[in-house]
């Protein structure tokens, strides 16, 4: 029991911490998108309203991890036995849609802009990206504690993280500009900045999508714990193993253990749960000991 209660203290204060480190962020994220759009359209540069096009991607991302925050700190309940934990990898799965959208939209407009190129105001570009890159930099600075514990908490830090680089996209392309005239710098550095970005975002997607369906998490190899199960005295074999997580911090695993012994249960089993937690560190565990073999329908399962 008093093992349950530390864990949930540690989640909270995991929580707590990112909650006010993504608040923070936000503020400054969502101050300076109004300034960044109206900069884009008031210089008419592609590659600011790109960034600007990240820049909301930001706000969403961290307002949405804000929520799954919130929700995620609900109990269990009759409806939901696991909790709401799972709200957070759905949050991070709509992000990425996003980027990708973003990065679609502003490719086409960039294609327009090859075809018919358009004067742009590059002092004011230069001004309004210096001013992003500060805020990208300090928001980057204020995330990247929770970003490892967390694929919510990744995926805003990968946001403001493209527009970090994006931010000095543009204001590579303002001084070129603003030194030779040359305009189509403008939707190339838009382009640019919408490459950069997507193999990440695809990143995020894949792991997100792995945690949806229930996939092994990536840093596991099932054959090895099999293998480290059957290894235990008295095991005879291991099967209808599944290993999956909840959310991006945690690791649950269910097995059915064959027993050498018939007698030698409880001692089997708690000798496989002692060996998960210290060797994999899963301490989210069921075991179902069998003195026979479960039918050939159960042996279907991994």
């Amino acid at each position: 029991m008093h093992d349950h209660s530390a864990a949930g203290h540690s989640h909270d204060h995991s929580a707590g911490a990112n909650a006010k480190m993504l608040s923070i962020a936000l503020l400054l994220t969502g101050g300076f998108l109004v300034a960044e759009v109206i900069g884009a359209f008031a210089f008419n540069s592609l590659a600011l309203l790109s960034d600007a096009g990240h820049m909301l991607t930001d706000v969403a991302a961290l307002v949405i991890a804000l929520m799954a925050i919130r929700i995620g700190q609900k109990a269990p309940d009759d409806k939901r036995t696991f909790g709401y934990r799972r709200f957070e990898i759905l949050a991070a799965a709509f992000n990425a849609m996003m980027l990708f959208c973003v990065a679609i939209y502003v490719l086409i407009e960039a294609i327009q802009r090859f075809r018919q190129p358009e004067p742009v105001g590059s002092t004011g570009m230069l001004i309004i990206a210096g001013l992003g890159l500060v805020i990208n930099l300090i928001a980057m600075r204020l995330l990247m504690a929770g970003k490892e514990r967390s694929l919510n908490v990744k995926g805003a830090y990968l946001e403001v993280w493209a527009d970090m680089l994006g931010s000095i996209g543009v204001i590579a392309g303002a001084l070129v500009i603003q030194f030779t005239g040359w305009t189509l710098v403008d939707p190339i550095v838009a382009i640019g900045i919408g490459l950069w970005v997507l193999p990440r975002t695809w990143v995020l997607l894949r792991d997100t999508t792995n945690v949806l369906l229930e996939g092994v998490p990536g840093h596991f190899a099932l054959g090895e714990i099999r293998g480290a199960i059957a290894e235990v005295p008295g095991v005879s074999g291991v099967h209808d193993l599944h290993v999956w997580s909840l959310a991006s911090d945690d690791v649950s695993l269910t097995a059915h253990v064959e027993l050498d012994q018939a007698d030698d249960g409880e001692t089997v089993r708690a000798a496989v749960q002692t060996m998960l937690a210290r060797r994999f560190s899963i301490a989210h565990v069921t075991i179902q000991t069998e003195a026979e073999p479960c039918t050939a329908e159960d042996h279907l399962h991994p």
